[in-house]
């Protein structure tokens, strides 16, 4: 059935509307197959057949009656059988060799249809697997392993990294199953399991460890070839025996060098060859491995004859003499022979005392399945560098001088040798487990047969590496089996001598396997680093996701050819092996890691096919992992562990913001949980109170954000520590204002970023600014994490403004975050406040503490100064001293107050005697009302305006005809803030002289004495407060004050912004402050 449909009338069948059917299906398929590819910005989508994908349905109608009641949605949720026609048709090949051939072949021309997977478990996984896994350890160091280590401990050196990848395997199969994984493998895993940040970071391990891997494969290239198939192609010859080592190290660098640059050039050039030689290098491996196991049942019955030269019991190199002799008795003649002169320089020269002492013997190299050397190589043979290789069953006299004995031609340990670097040569190995993961896009049924394939294909490698530990220590003599370069059997590769019917079998079979695995590792890691490069989670490599027209990682291949050209430089296959180790035991460490993490978490996506899973086997493979990394080489994995560090900080810092669905997520998200229920259960202490805030901000017309600097002033307050909500109120009903909702929320969080304000944004709709800001107060935040301090703006503007809401609105403000017992900060003149890019100099923050209202004044400067911004400035303290306050005491106990806050702080204390009431307070009184009263009149009709200038009218003139008769003015008019002050007041005599001068002052202006004396006092408390604060906090950076509250009465609301007003007049900077009515600061620890 097509994938979009035409609606056509019902009861045309004209052969007209059938052709516009299919004419606008072909071309709708051609529109698929174009846009399937790429976002628009080069990097390649996420396919995906399912809901949101849909780009090529916008223009779909709907063909039928049958389904009329959803054809409103089809643009959006199409029909079940359009999704599921889509979905046969869905492809998860990226870009593998399959699309490079057919790019080559049609380069510029539009991609062909990519044919449908064929491969099956045993082509596509199970011999991939085992051509990684089986490799160049198996012939040039196991045998080495097991003669070093001993059966025993080599056994458990194989048994430790056979289950460390067979439980990686087993996670691995849960995530593979758990949905389609495209090609990218492992790499894709680890990355939508646990998020970018660690994807980017084990995927980068992951490629370095592919890298070196081709370094290892490489060296063990040129070990063969120099060292078994042509010794005599050596550059640097060692005219020394002690210079031999070095002259090895020096052939490996160039001959590895060229090697390297072979391989890259056959690998730019055609890849899809190395991909067909796939198989004839799995030919090679398959056929050594059949040799050493033929080789062994023929030790049964005839085992091959590889003497080993002895001195005493110590090991002799056979390769410059012929036979094991002393002298040598030709016909009546008896002579000296070659091995004579290498320990004496002459017939009558003095030879080495030991060679003397001991005699020479000859010992069969391989004495058979049958013969019980199994007993003798069941326990370790550790040395340290230089150590000569002896058979302890061999009698030795003494006379040895180690100082000369490294010039003599034994055989010797050319590294120090110890349980724990056997671990980290060794498991190279076992890697290679990826491999059926990484063909994920070529397999017919990947779900079924990842798991099979990788699972058997670890089967089979253990069992071969079990079987081999056990065969080569019952076949081999011990000292062979620690001759690591076979040098005490004429330069013969060691695993060679057992094999059947030749040792060129091993050989040559090595050599191609050596390098097939080389030119595997040059081909899959650029392709690992361009899938990272295109994901774009790591900015600085986003040039290596770049190619050539077919898609070939060109600069992906260069890179990779550097980096593997540090290891050809290390030289030894020794050293290079538990580097590439460390990198990926980490990728195996989180791929378990993913999968305890998502079986523990349940997400619903979480619904893998393999079921033979557990998140204890996960750990128990995770934690393996990292203890097979400290002991394989500590300082290795610390190394490793700070690279993987530095680029997940790197990914968190500069990286692109995905959202995969990850684990990492998830777990978070189940974290948030518990704490917020845990944070549900109980107030937090006043030791753990800090600020956390809903900041009010106010948008212009275009939804701009008004205030920026309240966001930097945020981001100073909080130091990046608590809860910061950012809050906006939009006028109108949620359904006409969702566009302008979005558009207000995003340029929000543009501004946070911006002014680098860590946050959540929260856009309110409403019917009207009042209930939504309401509406935040109460509900913002979730939980225990809910805001306990409301930070706004002053309305500056609010005496400008004729639409009184404003005001009215900052008023009720404050009024809910009192009775919700929220701290409330307000900042005036905040456009002037610093952003986060200054550094004030040598200043002062002032704090002017009026009243006590939980200790949040002291506590805000200390804050602000842990903020770079404010670090230089001083914190000073004013407090005000009424006329019956000892202010020497107050100075003295307020030290030993911020003594035990542990706050530095200047102290001083400010004394303000009750002056009379001044003629400007009156002044400025009367002002304040007759604007007043004019703005209550601007809301009334005519009638009423005319009826209310009469009231007042008759109001003035009473007040001035009986302002003579009152006698009780001076006490209501008279500046006091206690009653006991009053009463002191009153006992003093002053009422003579106050009465006097109210009177006078009455007398200059009769309407003064009509004025409401409760206003008098707060404005004359206003004046005076603000003289003293503009003396002595004038040029301060910052100042902090605390807020007074609104009156209970809602008809004085306009007079409280005049005292507000009238309090703040002439300072830059000042934050008013009202506590939420607890303590927030406590000297206790």
């Amino acid at each position: 059935m097509p994938t979009s449909f035409t609606v056509v009338p019902v009861k045309d069948n004209s052969e007209k509307a059938k052709e516009r059917i299919e004419e606008e299906d072909g071309n709708d398929n051609n529109e698929l197959e174009e846009n399937q590819d790429t976002a628009g910005d080069g990097v390649p989508k996420e396919n995906s057949p399912f809901i949101n994908n849909t780009d090529n349905d916008k223009s779909n109608s709907y063909d039928g009656t049958n389904m009329a009641l959803f054809e409103e949605e089809m643009d959006s949720n199409p029909m079940v059988s359009s999704l599921l026609d889509k979905l046969a048709n869905y492809t998860n090949l990226t870009q593998g060799a399959q699309e490079h051939e057919e790019a080559d072949d049609d380069e510029g021309s539009k991609k062909k249809a990519v044919k449908s997977p064929q491969m099956g478990t045993f082509m596509g996984v199970y011999l991939p697997c085992l051509q990684n896994i089986l490799g160049v350890i198996l012939f040039l160091r196991l045998t080495w392993i097991v003669g070093t280590a001993g059966i025993l401990e080599s056994l458990a050196i194989v048994g430790l990294c056979c289950s460390c990848t067979m439980l990686t395997a087993i996670s691995m199969s849960a995530i593979a199953t758990n949905g389609v994984v495209p090609a990218g493998g492992s790499y894709y895993m680890i990355s939508r399991s646990l998020g970018p940040e660690f994807g980017g970071a084990v995927g980068l391990c992951f490629y370095l460890g592919t890298t070196f891997a081709g370094s290892m494969y490489i060296l063990g290239t040129i070990e063969i070839l120099l060292t078994y198939i042509v010794p005599k192609a050596a550059i640097f010859v060692a005219e020394k025996k002690e210079d031999e080592g070095e002259a090895l190290l020096n052939n490996m660098r160039v001959y590895g060098t060229c090697c390297l640059t072979l391989m890259s050039v056959v690998v730019f050039v055609g890849v899809k060859y190395v991909n067909k030689l796939a198989l004839v290098f799995l030919a090679c491996v398959i056929l050594s491995i059949l040799a050493i196991y033929a080789g062994v049942i023929k030790t049964i019955f005839e085992p091959p004859d590889f003497p080993v030269c002895m001195l005493g019991n110590r090991t002799l190199q056979n390769h410059n003499f012929d036979k094991c002799l002393k002298e040598d008795t030709i016909g009546n003649l008896t002579t000296t022979t070659q091995l004579y002169k290498l320990f004496c320089n002459g017939p009558n020269a003095t030879c080495n005392e030991y060679f003397l002492n001991n005699n020479v013997t000859q010992i069969q190299g391989i004495p058979g399945l049958i013969s019980g050397v199994i007993s003798e190589n069941m326990w370790s043979e550790y040395g340290p560098l230089g150590m000569l290789v002896e058979n302890k069953k061999l009698s030795s006299v003494g006379g040895s001088d180690p100082t000369q004995d490294i010039y003599l031609p034994y055989v010797v340990n050319d590294i120090a040798s110890f349980f724990t670097l056997l671990v980290g040569i060794y498991f190279p190995s076992v890697t290679g487990i990826m491999a059926g993961s990484n063909r994920s896009g070529d397999l017919r049924d990947a779900q079924k047969s990842i798991p099979v394939g990788t699972i058997l294909a670890i089967f089979t490698t253990s069992i071969i590496y079990f079987t081999c530990v056990v065969l080569f220590g019952a076949c081999i003599e011990g000292v062979l089996l620690r001759d690591k370069f076979g040098d005490s059997v004429k330069g013969n590769l060691v695993i060679g001598t057992l094999s059947w019917p030749s040792p060129w079998v091993i050989v040559i079979g090595s050599f191609f396997s050596c390098c097939g695995a080389g030119l595997q590792s040059l081909t899959g890691a650029p392709r690992l680093l361009q899938a990272i490069a295109r994901d774009g989670i790591v900015p600085f490599l986003q040039v290596f996701g770049h190619g050539k027209a077919n898609g070939e990682p060109t600069w992906a291949l260069l890179l990779t050819g550097a980096i593997c050209e540090i290891g050809i430089l290390i030289a030894s296959l020794d050293a290079v092996a538990p580097i590439l180790s460390m990198f990926f035991l980490m990728c195996y460490l989180f791929v378990n890691l993913a999968c305890a993490l998502q079986t523990l978490l349940r997400t619903p996506n979480w619904r893998p096919r393999f079921k033979y899973y557990h998140w204890a086997l996960s750990f128990l493979g995770m934690s393996l992992c990292l203890a097979l990394m400290f002991i394989s080489s500590w300082y290795y994995a610390i190394v490793a562990m700070v690279i993987a560090g530095c680029i997940y900080k790197y990914i968190e810092y500069r990286g692109a913001e995905k959202e995969w669905g990850d684990g990492i997520r998830g777990l978070s998200l189940n974290a948030a949980r518990f704490a917020l229920i845990r944070l549900e259960e109980a107030p937090p202490h006043t030791k753990n109170w800090r600020p956390q805030c809903l900041v009010l901000l106010n948008l212009d017309s275009d939804q701009a954000v008004k205030h920026p600097r309240l966001l930097s002033f945020t981001s100073q307050l909080k130091a990046g520590k608590g809860l910061t909500i950012v809050g906006n109120v939009l006028e109108g009903t949620f359904l006409t204002k969702d566009a302008e909702a979005k558009k207000a929320e995003q340029n929000i969080k543009s501004s946070m970023t911006a002014e680098k304000t860590k946050g959540f944004c929260h856009v309110v709709v409403s019917s009207n600014l009042r209930d939504g800001v309401s509406h935040l107060i109460q509900s913002a935040g979730l939980g225990g994490m809910k805001h306990n301090t409301v930070l706004m703006a002053w309305p500056g503007t609010w005496k400008q403004s004729n639409d009184t809401q404003s005001w009215k609105n900052f008023i009720e403000t404050i009024r809910e975050t009192t009775s919700a017992h929220q701290a409330l900060l307000v900042a005036k003149n905040v456009d002037s406040f610093p952003t986060n890019q200054e550094r004030l100099g040598e200043g002062t923050i002032d704090v002017w503490w009026v009243v006590h209202d939980g200790g949040l004044l002291m506590l805000l400067p200390f804050l602000l100064r842990q903020h770079k911004v404010w670090r230089k400035c001083k914190m000073r303290i004013f407090t005000v001293a009424q006329m019956d306050d000892n202010s020497i005491q107050m100075k003295k106990d307020l030290q030993t107050f911020l003594y035990h806050l542990r706050l530095n702080a200047e102290v001083e204390v400010v004394e303000m005697h009750d002056n009379d009431i001044s003629a400007f307070t009156y002044e400025k009184t009367l002002v304040m009302e007759q604007r007043s009263q004019m703005l209550k009149q601007m809301q009334l009709s005519k009638t009423e305006r005319e009826r209310e200038a009469q009231l007042i009218h008759d109001r003035n003139t009473a007040s001035h005809s009986m302002n003579d008769k009152s006698e009780t003015l001076p006490d209501r008019v008279h500046m006091t803030w206690t009653k006991d002050k009053l009463f002191t007041e009153r006992n003093r005599n002053r009422e003579c002289n106050s009465n006097v001068a109210m009177r006078d002052l009455f007398n200059m202006k009769p309407e003064w004495g009509s004025l409401n004396q409760s206003n008098v006092r707060r404005m004359h408390t206003a004046i005076k407060l603000n003289e003293v604060v503009v003396n002595k906090s004038q040029g301060a950076h910052l100042v902090l004050l605390n807020m007074p509250g609104p009156p209970k009465n809602r008809g004085g609301d306009e007079n409280y912004m005049e005292f507000l007003e009238v309090l703040l007049e002439g300072l830059n900077r000042v934050l008013l402050v009202r506590g939420g009515g607890r303590e927030v600061i406590t000297i206790y620890s």
